[in-house]
């Protein structure tokens, strides 16, 4: 299997109460990395597997894609896809920037 190169890890460390702007679904940390490493934010994806993953990315300007999931909490509704694993997350991105959509 490949390896995928690694430029940067950001943590939030706040509560839900600190309503900070890095804690997701505040898309904080998404806009943080993107102007720390010049990232085109509309060319972007956002993989996650909770409905603060899919709406961070979404108030950020990515393309969203939800890794499906059993958690008992509200369900994301925009993804521009739903997956069930990682890998095919990538698969559907590499797809994706195939057919140049």
């Amino acid at each position: 299997m490949g390896r995928l190169p690694l430029d940067d890890v950001k943590v939030c460390y706040h509560d839900d109460a600190d309503r900070c702007s890095c804690r997701k679904p505040a898309p904080g940390m998404i806009l943080e990395a993107a102007k720390e490493h010049d990232v085109d934010l509309a060319r972007s994806f956002m993989v996650g597997d909770r409905w603060k993953d899919i709406e961070a990315g979404e108030r950020a300007g990515t393309v969203t894609i939800l890794v499906e999931n059993e958690y008992p909490e509200k369900r994301p509704g925009n993804a521009a896809a739903r997956v069930k694993s990682l890998r095919e997350a990538a698969e559907w991105i590499i797809a994706r920037e195939k057919v140049g959509t």
